[in-house]
């Protein structure tokens, strides 16, 4: 029995190329041969010819009787006698030896070993004959260089033949694969295109012949197949996309159910209003007759009615706040899970409010999160019914989204709180360290006014008078920048608009020129740390104000590398090495406590009757976690101290 040899495509295209790839390979190499020869003759040539010239030389140093060159010149000529006789092939440089060219080499070996004896060796004084004897000389050597260019000339006869072949053996070969290619390659395409166009217009009975055993044949099969999978297929393709269709339609409500309550989630300012709208959303996705939304209290023992939809004034009435267990509804626990209660088959219950008003099923699901039990939601169906898988999921993730929701609104409570308490103890301290240091002030300036009034000295009330007109001015600056500081907002990233408001209002308060200086270009500060930077600002253009008795202040920014607020004024200065800040000057302090809650650091310079400088230093936050982190320890900060 034969066996029938199966060649693939590769091998039938290696089998076509390979005889023109061996001929083009030793055409190349007997090219690249003959031109070695064609470079070694040629170099050949040239070195006769130089010969030649290193006669004439030769002659011209023996008839001038310059013949202090001559040994090199000698020397010269002997190596390129050897080096013609040995070759060089490192140039390369090579004699095509053969009959003739060994003749005329050793004719001129013997002619050059007669020219040395009479010419050189002798020491002739006639030169009459020399220049005939050196023409006759050269014309060995050009003899000689004769024989080699009829070798060259054959190699280049040959070189081109080679080339020729070559060309033609390109030509024939291209030609060759090309119907070659053409064969075994674009006609099986052609075959399959023209299938495809027949299967694209509707034709699945359309099918592919194979004719060869190679690739193209397996792909002949495998299309064949895949025609008659794809035919199959088309025959219940209309079922198919009823089917996804409606699988697609419902994963679409699902989807935009998860979007409406993630909106209604997102929208709502109060947890009534919350509560009212996700029972109606929910109603209307989970096609419920009723629904209740409860809310658990923290033990878990009662259950609240925060919102119904569907349900009876009388049923929303009785169930308003119902005990953990006396219903199948109001019952969810930590670990309870969706559950489908089954009304009419259910007599046990103590409450009977479910069958009154004829519901058949209840679904209830908790509302959790966190591990942390929050509510229920009670769906309530006037037939009985059993939610598929998806509908469950569906359920779970709303109600999931509803306890997000929740979660927010009561952080969102706690950070109004935490902020009011905040602002109250910024409050009692600005108070207390300002406007209540002066009140004590003005009490001890009082009682010394009391003494004075008793013991009725003049010159003592005249001048307790004047110090307690001077206390009551201070406090009544210091309300006015109260009201100032707590009035400040910053409304954008730049804070610039907001130095230039506060530098304005300084102006008309104290008559003081400002100037505002900003300086490069830097990352916006985040609006807690503005505030505390206008603050700090602020206490600082209030020190002047009080102590400086400046006419002109400057407040110069700097926002690279770091931010640098600096404020200085032309007035009295201070010694800060020597004087010492009584309980009345708390600025400093102030001013301390709020750049240490923004991680800022407060310098102070000074110099008696030049001025003052108070510089403020600050690197703005890379990352917006830590300005949370700060916020939230500045929170913990003040509530301890409020605490305290």
């Amino acid at each position: 029995m034969m066996i029938k040899r199966h060649w693939n495509l590769g091998t039938k295209l290696l089998m076509v190329g390979a005889p023109f790839l061996l001929l083009i390979f030793m055409a190349t190499v007997a090219t690249l041969w003959v031109s070695w020869q064609l470079d070694g003759g040629a170099a050949a040539v040239n070195e006769a010819g130089r010969m030649r010239m290193q006669s004439y030389r030769m002659s011209l140093s023996i008839g001038t009787r310059e013949t202090s060159q001559l040994p090199e010149q000698i020397a010269e000529f002997n190596r390129s006698l050897m080096t013609l006789r040995q070759g060089d092939p490192e140039r390369p440089l090579f004699v095509p030896w053969d009959t003739d060219t060994n003749q005329h080499f050793a004719v001129v070996e013997n002619n050059w070993t007669a020219y040395q004896a009479r010419w050189i060796n002798a020491r002739q004084t006639s030169f009459g004959d020399l220049r005939a004897d050196t023409v006759a000389f050269a014309s060995h050597i050009d003899a000689f260089v004769n024989s080699i260019e009829v070798h060259i000339a054959k190699w280049t006869a040959l070189l081109h033949l080679l080339q020729i072949s070559m060309l033609a053996s390109v030509v024939v070969g291209a030609t060759v694969l090309l119907y070659t290619g053409y064969l075994f390659v674009l006609e099986p395409v052609g075959q399959l295109k023209q299938v495809i166009e027949k299967i694209q217009q509707g034709n699945f009975d359309a099918r592919v012949e194979r004719v060869s055993s190679d690739e193209f044949g397996t792909l002949a099969d495998g299309f064949n197949g895949m025609a008659e999978h794809l035919q199959s297929m088309y025959k219940n393709l209309e079922a198919k996309v009823a089917e996804k269709t409606v699988l697609l339609k419902e994963k679409s409500d699902r989807l935009e159910s998860l979007y409406e309550i993630t909106a209604l989630v997102s929208k709502a300012t109060s947890l009534d209003a919350l509560a009212q709208d996700f029972a109606k959303s929910l109603a209307k996705i989970s096609h419920a007759d009723g629904v209740a939304l409860r809310w658990s209290n923290q033990g878990g023992q009662r259950h609240l009615m925060l919102a119904a939809h569907g349900l009876s004034a009388g049923m929303i009435d009785d169930e308003q706040c119902i005990n953990t267990g006396d219903c199948h509804c109001g019952s969810a626990t930590l670990d309870s899970d969706f559950r489908v209660i089954p009304i009419r088959d259910d007599a046990s219950a103590p409450l009977k409010h479910c069958h009154k008003a004829g519901f058949e099923t209840v679904i209830t699901l908790p509302v959790r999160l966190h591990q942390h039990l929050m509510g229920e939601v009670d769906l309530f169906y006037h037939a009985r019914i059993t939610p598929t898988p998806a509908e469950r999921s569906l359920l779970e993730a709303l109600n999931s989204h509803l306890a997000s929701g929740m979660e927010n609104l009561r952080l969102n409570a706690l950070e109004k709180e935490a902020a009011v308490s905040q602002e109250r103890h910024l409050l009692a301290r600005e108070l207390h360290d300002s406007i209540a240091q002066s009140l004590a002030f003005l009490k001890i300036q009082v009682q010394l006014m009391r003494d004075a009034i008793k013991t009725r000295n003049e010159t003592e009330i005249a001048k307790i008078l004047e110090e307690i007109d001077a206390g009551v001015r201070e406090s009544y600056g210091d309300v006015r920048e109260l009201l100032l500081h707590f009035r400040t907002r910053t409304n954008t990233e730049d804070i610039e608009p907001a130095l230039a408001t506060t530098l304005q209002k300084f102006e008309h308060q104290s008559s003081i020129k400002t100037t505002l200086t900003m300086q490069g270009q830097g990352l916006p500060l985040a609006p807690d740390v503005q505030i505390q930077v206008l603050h700090i600002v602020q206490e600082a253009l209030s020190n002047v104000r009080k102590h400086a008795h400046a006419s002109q202040a400057w407040l110069d920014v700097q926002q690279q590398p770091t931010w640098r607020f600096e404020v200085r004024d032309d007035g009295i200065g201070f010694n800060p090495d020597t004087d010492q800040f009584d309980e009345t000057h708390v600025g400093l302090r102030i001013m301390t406590e709020r750049a240490q809650r923004i991680g800022a650091q407060i310098e102070v310079m000074s110099t008696p009757t030049r001025g003052s400088s108070v510089i403020l230093t600050l690197t703005p936050p890379s990352h917006p976690s830590t300005t949370n982190a700060a916020r939230m320890d500045n929170l913990k900060a003040d509530m301890t101290a409020t605490t305290a």
